[in-house]
């Protein structure tokens, strides 16, 4: 069969248009090559808004309208992605006292990469993360959140179906600490599952330099 057509990445940067055709073509080193490019030049927040994620879009989209032709391009890209956010922050040691994140995608969740965004951002940063990655089941949540006593849970939720409000009223109530001093995280949601939606002791966080912002100052 014949390899997939360009990608419609709109008038996006330049380093857009070559990241989609090294994903069209498969070509792994171009991919490590590029991402790391972009994120050496403009940084991880501006790379991830303005380069990454348009492309990442783009492939969902073409993989919506051309059935399974595009599924390889996808996860070939989505893999080599991870990659270069995990090496961004190698190495990278935590500040003394600042508050934990703690990352996760809502149960039945598979979308992982904002959050890795987000993880690697505030690693970036000296911020101390924790993240779960996928459909984290609701009670291994509420163990987490118990042993690491968090300043801040983010769930993450790429459609309404996983959005759940009742996660959030259940994380909102976990407690840790002494009696009398007991603490509790601030719950954050974070996804376009959760657009239209805005579950009560939640805030709400509208991006990747938004969700930064917040989490530094718990």
């Amino acid at each position: 069969s014949r390899a997939p057509g360009p990608l419609p990445v709109g008038r996006a940067r330049q380093e857009c248009r070559g990241l989609a055709r090294a994903a069209v073509r498969l070509d792994a080193p171009a991919l490590d090559e590029l991402l790391t490019a972009v994120l050496d030049r403009y940084g991880l927040p501006a790379a991830w808004d303005e380069v990454i994620m348009p492309v990442l879009h783009a492939v969902g989209r073409k993989w919506e309208t051309a059935g399974e032709r595009y599924i390889e391009v996808e996860h070939l890209l989505s893999w080599h992605v991870s990659g270069a956010l995990r090496g961004v922050t190698a190495g990278r040691t935590p500040a003394p006292g600042a508050g934990l994140a703690l990352l996760a995608c809502v149960p039945g969740e598979t979308h992982t990469l904002a959050l890795e965004a987000l993880a690697a951002t505030l690693a970036q940063q000296g911020l101390p993360v924790r993240m779960f990655g996928a459909a984290v089941p609701a009670g291994a949540l509420e163990d987490a959140v118990r042993r690491t006593g968090p300043a801040a849970v983010v769930l993450w939720a790429q459609s309404r179906r996983t959005a759940s409000p009742v996660l959030v009223a259940r994380l909102d109530a976990v407690e840790w600490g002494v009696r009398g001093a007991r603490r509790r995280p601030v719950v954050c949601v974070a996804g376009p599952g959760w657009a239209g939606r805005q579950p009560p002791g939640a805030r709400h966080l509208s991006g990747l330099s938004d969700a930064v912002d917040t989490l530094a100052t718990l």
